[in-house]
């Protein structure tokens, strides 16, 4: 299923985002100023998979918001596929590039039917019934869902984890060139939180749509990102690969965060004096290393 190239970036040598001197201040000049993002500067790659990685009220969501339009720097810049964010004219059409789906996904949902609440936006850019049809049927088959069996129910009566596919699918029939999620994976179970990673990973690969993921658990940051930005209080801390960033585990554990428990376990072991490598992922990896311990090789 390709984008829509009607509302996709022109300009493929320009970051899909990029984030210059950002602050964000909530409520300023009363007694309830809090400045949430202060001197952000990022920059996001076509097709890339990032996590944006911090504690709570470190500034992620908020981030993400400006991406679409929903807030608007206090100071500093941001713009999407070349586009200013604070342009008016840009601001119009910024909901056609950048789908953002909120933790709770039932808050977005408003139509009576699954069918009905993903044809919203098809509908409201104007396309003919056909297209709107394909859309709806060929964004439910990519998050993952039968739109014969649940195209006709309310969204209420679907389990967390479809509600969380039918909320990405709602993104997914504008075809837009970037899908933003905030926390995504919470309160779903481990099997829950697997199959949604890994149809986000397929989503990404099908449709080379830039995919930026919000999380405080870096055990699913090292599942799937490519690269990590982690914010503290406001601020970018730092930004790399995950192997990079977790092996910087004793400055993320003062942020609030841990590293996965592989990248922990190797961690010790190499403490300990034991000859492992460490910036481990996965427990495949740490498996490996650990046959290669007790081996002696």
């Amino acid at each position: 299923m390709p984008l829509d190239k009607k509302n996709g970036c022109d300009l493929e040598a320009l970051p899909v985002i990029k984030v210059e001197n950002l602050t964000h201040v909530y409520a300023p000049g009363t007694p309830f100023q809090v400045t949430s993002l202060d001197n952000v500067s990022l920059e996001i790659a076509k097709g890339e998979f990032l996590a944006l990685a911090g504690a709570t009220g470190s500034g992620k969501s908020t981030l993400v918001q400006h991406f679409n339009g929903l807030l608007k720097p206090t100071s500093g810049k941001v713009t999407v596929c070349g586009r200013d964010v604070s342009d008016k004219q840009a601001g119009r059409t910024l909901w056609r590039k950048v789908g953002l789906v909120f933790q709770r996904p039932e808050q977005q949902f408003f139509e009576e039917t699954v069918f009905d609440d993903v044809a919203f936006g098809p509908r409201n850019m104007g396309l003919s019934r056909d297209e709107v049809q394909e859309r709806v049927e060929d964004a439910l088959r990519l998050a993952g869902l039968d739109p014969v069996q649940v195209g006709r129910l309310s969204p209420y009566r679907l389990s967390g984890g479809m509600k969380r596919r039918a909320a990405i699918a709602g993104v997914l029939a504008l075809r837009t060139e970037v899908l933003a999620l905030d926390e995504p994976t919470a309160g779903l179970d481990p099997q829950g939180k697997r199959q949604l990673l890994n149809r986000l990973e397929n989503i990404r690969r099908e449709r080379g749509v830039t995919i930026i993921f919000i999380t405080h658990s870096m055990e699913e940051v090292g599942l799937l990102a490519e690269r990590v930005a982690v914010l503290n209080r406001g601020r970018l801390a730092m930004t790399g690969a995950p192997r990079e960033i977790f092996s910087r585990a004793e400055e993320l554990r003062e942020m609030g965060l841990d590293v996965p428990v592989p990248t922990a376990i190797m961690d010790r072991l190499r403490a300990a004096g034991n000859p492992v490598r460490t910036g481990i992922l996965s427990n495949t990896e740490a498996e490996e290393e650990i046959a290669k311990l007790l081996s002696g090789k």
